[in-house]
């Protein structure tokens, strides 16, 4: 990802289109919410769950859920003029583990859904972008009959490198998904910019 070239207008604009990755666990919500913050129509890879899955994928706690992401999802969301961010969302299964290293090339960064009810099921993302150096932000999924816990909490919880951000949000809600992104972009930029100062001094 990188500039993209305009001149529709006749002048030339240059406009940045930003990878990120969006992952965690199964049933976390991540295909609800590239599907909620996209403004194209997202393209998913979902099919039903059937009965050979159900040894190898731990549904506790998702009972209701009735498809699963086996490749990725797909949306695209304009931050402000001149930035737009494409959006992957990773599968959350073990199974599908081996898409995540070519998702991952040249991603700027990645959110990390967590759901208080079933936390450990997002430390292995939480491993994968650490041990890869990868900016990421953990974003809880506040679901309705989960006990709510303050980012510090699941921060400490989660053992978090320090400065890693942890927001709360809705992964429905259209407006909430943008602050997480906003937060990541954010982020990252301090990441990559202290990374290039330490090269340089």
């Amino acid at each position: 990802m990188g500039s993209e070239r305009s001149d529709a207008t006749g002048g030339d604009t240059t406009a940045m289109a930003l990878k990120i990755l969006v992952a965690g666990g199964f049933g976390v919500g991540k295909t609800t919410l590239v599907g909620a913050v996209s403004e194209i129509r997202p393209l998913r890879t979902e099919e039903l769950l059937s009965e050979a899955g159900q040894t190898v994928d731990d549904t506790g706690g998702v009972d209701r859920k009735t498809t699963t992401t086996v490749a990725m999802d797909f949306g695209r969301i304009t931050i402000r003029s001149g930035l737009s961010l494409y959006l992957f969302g990773t599968p959350g299964q073990d199974r599908f583990w081996f898409l995540w290293d070519e998702l991952s090339q040249g991603a700027l960064g990645a959110v990390v859904l967590a759901d208080t009810r079933r936390l450990e099921d997002c430390f292995p993302a939480v491993d994968y972008f650490e041990h890869r150096q990868i900016p990421f932000v953990v974003a809880v999924n506040c679901f309705a009959n989960a006990r709510t816990y303050g980012a510090h909490e699941v921060s400490r919880a989660l053992d978090l490198n320090r400065g890693t951000p942890v927001v709360l949000c809705d992964a429905r809600d259209r407006d909430s998904g943008k602050e997480v992104l906003i937060r990541l972009v954010e982020y990252a930029g301090r990441m990559h910019t202290a990374r290039l100062l330490d090269t340089v001094g």
